[in-house]
């Protein structure tokens, strides 16, 4: 088993906790890219001050598709938002360890509640602002009974395996894998996309697995600016793994950023700084399901 840091382990419950809600919801509401999202709404970022304010939008992100984002509210309807460079993302304070501050679009997974401010734009809506916010499982609740897309086969075995999950805070950590960066940047490398198929080919041959995603970075820069490019580092292999390696999502715990934190070796040297831009993918098992 894998040497974790502490600050690792003291993230295994607060991901889990944030993670099975929009993990399990992510499961149940995927859909094809495309789907039921037909928006008429222009491609190109219309002038905003000659657009009315629109409704807001509450709920959860049900679908993307490239500019698209499909939020399913409490009593089931559905409304399309179309987003662009100008639109606003913040998250609720200590939503995956962000403050409220401007996030990438990455960002916007599915199964997480949001808050939506919105531009009529002729027939469609475009969002002026987004809000990650920061509720409890019930949301998972509310989002299983909206929805007619169950996914009965992921359903199913996310179901049993949150019943199997008494602990949800105690895992055992079957393995972790670092991907690094480039100075500043969050693409992957060729050997980083390899390293990730690699993994989660390691996981899948393990009963009841997931994966924890967690973002670092160097000293180089400033606090905000490397809190946000370490959760764009997560952002991008949660991606990669889902897309590119066929890891269900609903097998994957919430990413978490965590900017300059528990750094592997010296910062004060290049070959430290390597190190530590990095992306660190933990396989977890439940104690529960492990059998100790």
């Amino acid at each position: 088993m894998s040497v974790v840091s502490k600050n690792t382990k003291v993230l295994l419950l607060a991901a889990a906790l944030t993670g099975a809600a929009s993990a399990s919801v992510s499961a149940q509401t995927q859909q094809p890219a495309d789907s039921d999202l037909s928006v008429t709404v222009s491609d190109t970022s219309p002038d905003r001050s000659q657009l009315p304010k629109g409704p807001e939008v509450k709920g959860i992100i049900s679908a993307r598709s490239g500019a698209r984002v499909q939020v399913t509210s409490e009593d089931g309807s559905k409304k399309v938002v179309l987003i662009d460079d100008a639109t606003k993302i913040t998250a609720s304070k200590g939503l995956f360890g962000m403050g409220s501050k401007k996030l990438a679009s990455t960002s916007l997974l599915n199964g997480l509640p949001v808050t939506i401010q919105t531009l009529q734009a002729g027939d469609g809506l475009l969002a002026s602002q987004i809000k990650l916010e920061n509720r409890d499982l019930k949301t998972a609740a509310m989002i299983h009974g909206g929805t007619e897309q169950g996914f009965a086969e992921q359903t199913a075995a996310t179901e049993a395996l949150r019943g199997r999950m008494g602990d949800i805070d105690k895992y055992n950590v079957k393995g972790t894998t670092n991907v690094n960066f480039d100075t500043g940047k969050s693409n992957l490398s060729p050997q980083g996309q390899s390293d990730l198929c690699a993994v989660a080919s390691q996981a899948e041959a393990m009963d009841n697995a997931l994966l924890l995603v967690v973002g670092y970075t160097d000293s180089t820069g400033s606090p905000d600016f490397n809190q946000v490019l370490s959760e764009k580092r997560a952002s991008r292999v949660v991606n990669y793994l889902q897309q590119a390696c066929h890891w269900k999502p609903y097998r994957m715990l919430t990413p978490t950023g965590m900017s300059e934190a528990d750094p592997l070796a010296d910062n004060s040297t290049p070959e430290g700084k390597a190190q530590n831009r990095r992306v660190s993918v933990n396989i977890l098992v439940s104690k529960a399901v492990d059998g100790f």
